[in-house]
């Protein structure tokens, strides 16, 4: 792998077990690769959110970006840089959009194969699911 196959691998993270694994595996092929990460938190929200969850919105925001400081900081520690991305909408869509857009140049998606959601689903959880059927590009899901 070390000839560069991989440039830019995005890391979608919510926190979870399961996408820090991710970003494990991502850290270590990256530096093989001597490619770049793009770690992507995604705040669950529309821009037409009520007024009254605007508390609750904010104290997300704050949560998104300790994550991803807490990532970048784990990358640059192993020699990998971090490109911190925080997006709001469905996450699915989102990530699969942001991969799948030519702008973007990513090479490959590395993601936990379950996030914080509470509902279950029989092998994959539904955001890895949707972006497993909607990516154009190469992923690895980890468990």
């Amino acid at each position: 792998m070390a000839n560069g196959l991989y440039k830019k691998i995005l890391v979608p993270l919510d926190g979870s077990k399961c996408s820090e694994r991710a970003l494990v595996e991502a850290i270590t092929l990256a530096k093989q690769c001597d490619a770049k990460i793009v770690g992507l938190y995604i705040v669950p929200f529309s821009p037409l959110s009520y007024r009254d969850i605007r508390v609750v919105k904010e104290t997300m925001f704050v949560e998104a970006k300790k994550i991803l400081a807490k990532a970048q900081a784990n990358a640059e520690k192993k020699g990998v840089a971090l490109q911190q991305k925080i997006l709001e909408g469905n996450p699915g869509e989102l990530i699969s959009n942001f991969a799948n857009q030519s702008k973007n140049n990513v090479d490959l998606i590395m993601m936990g194969s379950r996030g914080r959601g509470g509902l279950k689903e029989a092998f994959l959880g539904s955001v890895s699911n949707y972006v497993m059927h909607k990516s154009k590009v190469p992923i690895m899901i980890v468990k």
